[in-house]
């Protein structure tokens, strides 16, 4: 997972994030995006699935965090996967604004497909803003059920098959 991936801007590193300070380096982009562009109070954007999740983070190579994007599985992806143990749940998928458009998020989004499949799990289901839907579609997602509000920002349920 490591392994280097250049975008226009340079090159940049993904990793699962194991140690405290790349943790603290994904809840400060999640800040950056949901909370301060997006108007997300702070106290809704983290949660008790945090703790258990696998969280990737996508780093400059001078070390600046450019986006990350967390997966529960088992239990803790029950509740938001229909109680199906063979779906895993993508979420929590931010971007910093300097490293939009230059691969990030579609890294990180096939990083976390990586890291279900080593998990044994068959799928992966996500909730996306309805503006990100093309970005998913791009990606292999499928959107079904209806519109919901989330932090009061409109999303959709989609999937994927592994």
């Amino acid at each position: 997972m490591s392994a280097p991936h250049e975008a226009r801007s340079g090159s940049y590193v993904l990793r699962v994030a194991e140690d405290a300070a790349d943790r603290e380096a994904c809840f400060a982009v999640r800040k950056e995006v949901f909370v301060g562009e997006q108007g997300v109070p702070e106290d809704i954007e983290y949660d008790a699935y945090d703790a258990g999740a696998l969280h990737v983070l996508a780093v400059r190579e001078d070390g600046v965090p450019l986006g990350t994007g967390r997966l529960l599985y088992g239990e803790a992806a029950a509740a938001k996967t229909d109680g199906d143990p063979t779906v895993g749940s993508l979420g929590r998928l931010a971007v910093t604004r300097e490293a939009r458009g230059l691969g990030v998020g579609a890294a990180l989004v096939r990083a976390i497909e990586d890291a279900a499949r080593a998990r044994g799990l068959a799928a992966v289901d996500l909730h996306a803003q309805t503006h990100a839907l093309g970005f998913y579609e791009r990606l292999g997602y499928v959107a079904y059920g209806e519109e919901f509000p989330d932090a009061g920002i409109p999303h959709r349920a989609m999937q994927r098959s592994l």
